[in-house]
């Protein structure tokens, strides 16, 4: 989908067709269904002749502004948009994987997805093979007759690791894999993966895209024979968003770089504030200097996103005492929010992973992860400080 503007124009000017009303912002359509004007014109609706809408489960006015929005900013030629991140993810394997397939993925992902992996697709005779991130080389060993799918996420959760996208691409179209982003770290006002090669690139809309916390979504945009698929299964099996969720996101994204752009600053300021802390052991964020990925990340991200990592010295024990006196910052599993969020991977995100894995992808039993939110970045960083103090 071609941009006619700049991403915050296109953020803030793409919408749905005014009304007679004309009215100024897109209005909510809740409604589960549509009427037709007579027999014909549903008959042709219904077998695809017309580009219109027939119930809200395979698309609404309001989903459908929120998908061309996110299409503008990744570059993408279709997309469709889901109830949670998860269903995107699941559903995007799903629609593409036939029992046989074989998927390779990099070893450091969302916990939940690792989950699906290990658990849910082996019932239907989908295996898996893991990278590291550190030896993208070896991807190519992995590669089987029954390979369909290359699947990354960049910064990875919750490691805020960086792997390159241009490297993957490559390796991707030299075996004519299906190659997948979730660039739910990033936002699409950071990073395009689409340019480095991905097919297909998945958000979860209840991070950065909401910014506030409201509400659950997911997201996959690329290209439109692919995206047809994914509509396919979906238009099926029901997993699609809620009109208000949607327009409640397209609403957001028309503030995203201006909020991302805040996220960054404050989450560098606080990395360089923890880098030199003597309780701290080490500090992950991509544009820190010290960051193993620094240079691909600069090459491939305008900034380094909301995510800090970093281990408290004393592991466990000083990790809760860590947590229990955080006062101001919020104890929650999401990111991506207005307010700055704490959480202990280990016991949390990534609890269901065995402690082999977790340290497999870097998950220390004292890690933890700070989504840095758009308080004043000296309110952030004195509750951090007072709590290590602990």
């Amino acid at each position: 989908m071609a941009n006619q503007h700049k991403f915050e124009t296109e953020a803030i000017r793409t919408q749905t067709e005014r009304s007679q009303f004309l009215e100024h912002s897109t209005p909510l359509y809740l409604t589960s269904s549509f009427v037709f004007e007579d027999a014909e014109d549903m008959r042709a609706s219904f077998a695809e002749e017309k580009d219109r809408d027939i119930y809200s489960r395979y698309g609404n006015p309001n989903s459908t502004e929120f998908i061309n929005k996110v299409c503008k900013m990744e570059g993408a030629e279709n997309g469709f948009a889901f109830a949670s991140g998860m269903a995107a993810v699941f559903s995007t394997f799903a629609a593409l994987l036939n029992s046989g397939d074989h998927i390779i993925s990099s070893r450091n992902i969302f916990g939940s997805t690792h989950s699906l992996f290990d658990q849910v697709f082996p019932k239907w005779n989908i295996d898996h093979s893991y990278f590291q991130i550190d030896e993208l080389d070896k991807i190519d060993e992995l590669v089987t007759s029954k390979t369909k799918i290359l699947y990354a996420e960049t910064p990875t959760n919750p490691g805020v690791d960086v792997i390159d996208l241009d490297v993957l691409g490559k390796i991707a179209k030299k075996h004519n894999l299906i190659f997948i982003v979730d660039n739910c770290f990033a936002s699409p006002y950071l990073q395009q993966p689409i340019k480095f090669g991905a097919d297909l690139v998945i958000h979860s809309g209840t991070k950065l895209m909401d910014g506030q916390g409201r509400v659950l979504a997911g997201i996959t945009v690329g290209s439109a024979e692919l995206v047809d698929k994914v509509y396919r299964f979906s238009r099926i099996t029901g997993p699609s968003l809620s009109p208000f969720n949607a327009w409640v996101l397209s609403k957001s994204l028309e503030t995203l770089s201006l909020r991302v752009d805040k996220h960054c600053e404050n989450a560098l300021k606080l990395a360089d504030f923890l880098e030199g802390h003597p309780k701290v052991n080490w500090v992950k964020y991509p544009f820190l200097k010290s960051h193993p990925q620094y240079e691909i990340a600069k090459r491939q991200m305008k900034a380094g996103g909301c995510v800090v990592a970093f281990e408290v010295d004393g592991g466990v024990a000083a990790g809760r005492r860590f947590f229990d006196a955080i006062k101001m910052l919020s104890l929650s599993a999401n990111l991506g929010d207005a307010r700055s969020i704490v959480t202990h991977p280990a016991s949390t995100t990534h609890s269901k992973l065995s402690t082999k894995d977790r340290m497999a992808t870097g998950i220390t039993d004292g890690m933890v992860r700070v989504s840095v939110g758009l308080e004043h970045i000296d309110d952030i960083i004195a509750d951090i400080e007072q709590a290590l103090a602990s």
